[in-house]
Formats: C-alpha cells, structure tokens, sequence
C-alpha cells in the first residue's frame, strides 16, 4: 500500500474518532492519535496535511457533501462513510494536484477497507455527483501516461 493510501486511511481514522468523541481538534490529540497510529514519516505527513485541510475547509466540505447525498441528512451517514467523504471532497476542492479520479478510486478503496457493506458504492455514488460538480472540466477516467521505453 502507497504512503497516500496509508495517509488517507489515517486520516479517516482521526477524523472518525474525533467526530465520535465530539471533541476539537488540537496539536495534542493529533500528537496522541500518532502514538498509536504508528506511521512513517512521508504518511504521517500527507495524513496531517488531509486532517488539517478538511478541519480548516469542514463547513464547505460538509455543505458540499450534503448538496450531493439524496434522501439522507449528513448527520445520519456512518461515521466512517462521512469522513471518508470529508477528506475526498478536501482533494477534490482543494488538491488540484490529485486527479479527480484518483481521489475516487483511493476513497472507494479506503471506504471498503475501513467500513462495512454498501459503502463503497455509496461512496462513490456521491463523489461522482461532486467530482461532476467541482471538477466538471476533468476528464471521468484517468489515463496514466505511458511507461518510458528502456533503451
């Protein structure tokens, strides 16, 4: 598994706990949370970097998300599935540098190994509408650029 991969889980995790313990994000939990979520230091930094952002960006990222789920209010989703969304809708409206399908592909992948059931379909369902939304001119599938030939 990729450090970005890794990244993103960790920061579903923190998110999770967080929003099921209802508490404000500070250094000191954030400094807790790597006590026993031992990562290198490349993860550990794309986590804290996709944390910070979705906690700085969350009432625009949850207006987002609840703009795009049907016939379910915010409050209601799984935790996990919420922040699964939370940090995709971050890449999405925030890391340009990500494609959009990439960032579908990771939180399809992440929502299926850290939630249980339809998840990873929901997830996608919703993103979909977003990636659309927020990121209309992107093309919906990724094309990876051609393996250098070796001499």
């Amino acid at each position: 598994m990729g450090k970005r991969r890794e990244g993103r889980e960790a920061a579903v995790q923190y998110l999770f706990a967080r929003d099921m313990h209802g508490e404000q994000a500070d250094e000191g939990q954030l400094d807790t949370f790597w006590t026993i979520h031992t990562a290198k230091t490349s993860t550990r930094l794309y986590a804290e970097s996709l944390i910070k952002g979705v906690l700085e960006h969350i009432v625009e990222i949850d207006d987002h998300i609840r703009g795009s789920i049907l016939n379910f209010r915010l409050e209601r989703l799984a935790h996990v599935d919420r922040n699964v969304l939370r940090v995709a809708v971050y890449e999405l409206a925030f890391c340009p540098d990500v494609p959009g399908p990439v960032i579908l592909n990771e939180a399809i992948e992440v929502a299926k190994a850290l939630s249980a059931g339809e998840s990873g379909s929901f997830v996608n369902g919703v993103l979909d509408r977003l990636a659309k939304k927020l990121r209309p001119n992107e093309p919906k599938y990724f094309k990876p650029a051609p393996a250098p030939k070796e001499d």
